[in-house]
Formats: structure tokens, C-alpha cells, sequence
């Protein structure tokens, strides 16, 4: 409903003229039929046509919001397949995965309930379940999420949102890890089976893109003349097409890695799907414990279609550094480490694609300030300047009054 408008009381239909509209006073007035009573609206003005723009408005809005009969009679997993089905287009494939995988724990933990069935008592019994189950909270509040968007597509979940609440998530984005750590896990991905995981852990690392980012690299968004590249799509438009300088490390682990294809095509992706294959595993003096795949060799190599995943290979990397981190904290340690040496916050929003309205939010989330930094913070608070006259006394006036 616009804002003007006040709903002033309910009853039978008055008589009117003037395309539903009457006045009384200064102000004009309609009536409109919601939820099966007439109500009469006050439209805050004295002009016929901003009137009438409002009540039209008000119209176009009550069709907008009406439910269709049946819906909220659906079966909740006909429900949830109906949404996702209209949505999957325009969604990233990534992202349609995890709701698929959403509204799958939600028909098998809820059932064949009817949607206007689910209520708040509902959720909150669910999201029990899955806590005691071992879930996550981040995990329960995805699924949840979902649940909601269905249930506001079918005009119900304003009925109940206020009895709902979503579980606590931490607010921590990740780890920013030591160079030692660092250096560890570079010499892991070195020797992984899959030859693209170190020039990719390394690209991450020094450009703080995402995953999915990186994935998708075309050789003729890289320049080596100029040392840099230009990025495709992004989570964020402010992410999309930039232009990102490369470091040397960047250079020399790309350039290394330009070698293995000499015949590559401008539209051929950077990191390719392609199979890998090995000897068999080898640990010091046979043991098993600390063994892994060696003499990795990749087949079926195909430049045209993007690399499918590393989870594999990044988790055998990173378990034989000894390091807890995942791809995304490679970002988080771009980002801390910018903000860290005095980068200006422009400059890292321009790098990692922050848009502006979140700049300062993701400064604040993934910048890591030691102690001794905030100390000096708020030491310039009280820091007297040599040029200013000395400050009077706590509990004495500034000047006497006569």
C-alpha cells in the first residue's frame, strides 16, 4: 500500500462517483474491496489525479499480492520444486546446487505438509532437528531460506515471519594464515597430483578472486605484456569485467603454467577440465598414513570447457600442510594482508570488486588489526597538539564567567 494512504475504516460500499474516489474536506477518499470487506482509504491529498495515481496503485498491488487458489494447499515438496523451477535460469549453477540440495532436507524433514500448513511452530521444531543432528547453523538458516522464499512467493509467510527466528551464525569470514602457513601450502599444491592446483592457489592468493572466478579464466582476458588481466563474471556488477594488475609471483606461476599449452586458443580457459591420473601412492618407507598420489599425469585434457572442481586435490593439499582454510580464505588473506599494509580501502575494493555500498562492511569483516595497532588508534584521541593552548582542567569552566 503507498505510503499516503490510511485505512480509516471498514463496511458497506458508499456511494460514489468519480471513479471510486470521494472527498470530504480537503482530502479524497476511495474504497477498495480486501479480504472480503470494503475498506475506505484516506489518501492524504487534495489533488483528484495524485488521488486517483494512488488508488490505481493500490489496485495494481492487491492483484499483484493475490494469492492463487490452490497454492497454499500445495504439498510442501511440489511447492519448493515449483519455485526453484522458475528461478534456476537466472541463477548461478553453484548456487541453483545448494537450494536443490535445500529443498531436498526440507521435503525429507517436513514432509508432504501442506504450505499453508507450515507454521512458525513448524520451522522452529525442524530447525531442532537439524541442530541435534550435528547441521551447522549457517547450514539450517540456507534451508530455512529457501522454505522462506517459497512461502513469500505464496503471499504466507508475513503470517508467521514474526514468530520465526533465524539461528545465530558466527561472524567470522574465515582464517588469514602465516606466511609460514602459506608457504606450506603452496609447497603441497606444488606437489599435488593435479598440476593446475598450484598456479591456481596462487592466482587466488595474489589476486583474491573467487573460486568460481578463477575457474572460468579465458587466455585472452590475460595480458602478459601489460601484467594483468581482466576478470569475467562475478558475484557482484561492480566485480564483473574489472581489471586486476598481477604481481610477479602471479606472472611467473601463470607463465609457467602458459608452457604446458602452447597451442591455446584466446577462448580457450585457463585452467581446462581435464582427468588425472598417477603411479600409485608413496609414503616414506611405505607408510600409509602419509602417503599420497605421485607421477600425476593429466588426459583428456579439454581447453574449451572450464575445470569442473579441485575440492579433491585442495583438500589432500591442504591436510598434508597441516593448514584448516578453505579456497574462499584465500580471499580473506588477500584482502587482511592489503588492509594490513595501509592499502587505501578504495584501492582493495577496486582489486577484490567490493561494490561501494558494501566497502566499508567488508573492510570492517575482513581487515585483522593487532593490539598494538588500536592502541595507537586511541591514543590520537587525547594526543595534544603542540600548536593548540593547553586545555583547562576536568571539573573547571573553560572561561569565568563575571
Amino acid at each position: 500500500m503507498p505510503d499516503k494512504l490510511q485505512v480509516i475504516e471498514a463496511g458497506g460500499r458508499p456511494a460514489n462517483d468519480n471513479d471510486g474516489l470521494h472527498r470530504r474536506g480537503r482530502n479524497w477518499y476511495f474504497t477498495l474491496r480486501v479480504g472480503g470487506k470494503w475498506r475506505e482509504f484516506k489518501t492524504g491529498t487534495a489533488s483528484y489525479q495524485e488521488a486517483r495515481r494512488l488508488r490505481n496503485e493500490t489496485i495494481k498491488q492487491q492483484l499483484e499480492n493475490r494469492l492463487p487458489s490452490d497454492m497454499a494447499r500445495w504439498q510442501l515438496p511440489k511447492a519448493l520444486e515449483e519455485w526453484l523451477a522458475k528461478r534456476e535460469h537466472a541463477i548461478a549453477p553453484r548456487t541453483a546446487a545448494i537450494y536443490r540440495a535445500s529443498i531436498a532436507r526440507l521435503s525429507d524433514g517436513l514432509g508432504n505438509i501442506a504450505l499453508g500448513g507450515v507454521t512458525a511452530d513448524v520451522i522452529a521444531e525442524y530447525q531442532q532437528r537439524r541442530l541435534a543432528a550435528g547441521v551447522s547453523h549457517r547450514t539450517v538458516n540456507m534451508e530455512v531460506g529457501a522454505l522462506r522464499s517459497v512461502m513469500i512467493r505464496a503471499r504466507l509467510w508475513a503470517n508467521i515471519a514474526p514468530d520465526v527466528t533465524m539461528l545465530a551464525e558466527p561472524a567470522s569470514p574465515g582464517v588469514a594464515i602465516t606466511r609460514e602457513q602459506e608457504d606450506a601450502l603452496l609447497a603441497a599444491s606444488a606437489a599435488s597430483r593435479s598440476p593446475a592446483l598450484h598456479p591456481f592457489v596462487t592466482l587466488a592468493i595474489e589476486t583474491g578472486a573467487r573460486r568460481g572466478v578463477v575457474m572460468t579464466l579465458q587466455w585472452k582476458r590475460v595480458d602478459f605484456a601489460n601484467r594483468c588481466l581482466t576478470w569475467g563474471k562475478d558475484k557482484t556488477p561492480a566485480g564483473t569485467g574489472r581489471v586486476v594488475p598481477l604481481s610477479a609471483r602471479a606472472v611467473a606461476a601463470l607463465t609457467g603454467w602458459a608452457e604446458q599449452f602452447p597451442n591455446r586458443q584466446p577462448d580457450d580457459y585457463v585452467f581446462p577440465t581435464m582427468a588425472i591420473g598417477g603411479s600409485g601412492k608413496r609414503g616414506p618407507q611405505g607408510a600409509r598414513r602419509d602417503a599420497c598420489f605421485v607421477g600425476g599425469i593429466a588426459y583428456d585434457v579439454d581447453p574449451r570447457r572450464p575445470i569442473g572442481d579441485i575440492t579433491s586435490a585442495w583438500e589432500a593439499a591442504r591436510k598434508r600442510a597441516g593448514v584448516r582454510i578453505r579456497i574462499h580464505d584465500l580471499r580473506h588473506l588477500a584482502a587482511s594482508r592489503m588492509l594490513d599494509a595501509g592499502v587505501p580501502l578504495v584501492k582493495v575494493a577496486k582489486i577484490l570488486g567490493w561494490a561501494p555500498s558494501t566497502m566499508v562492511h567488508m573492510a570492517a569483516r575482513y581487515g585483522h588489526f593487532r593490539l598494538d595497532d588500536l592502541r595507537s588508534a586511541v591514543e590520537t584521541i587525547s594526543a595534544q597538539r603542540q600548536d593548540a593552548p593547553p586545555r583547562a582542567q576536568a571539573g573547571t569552566p573553560a572561561t569565568s564567567i563575571q
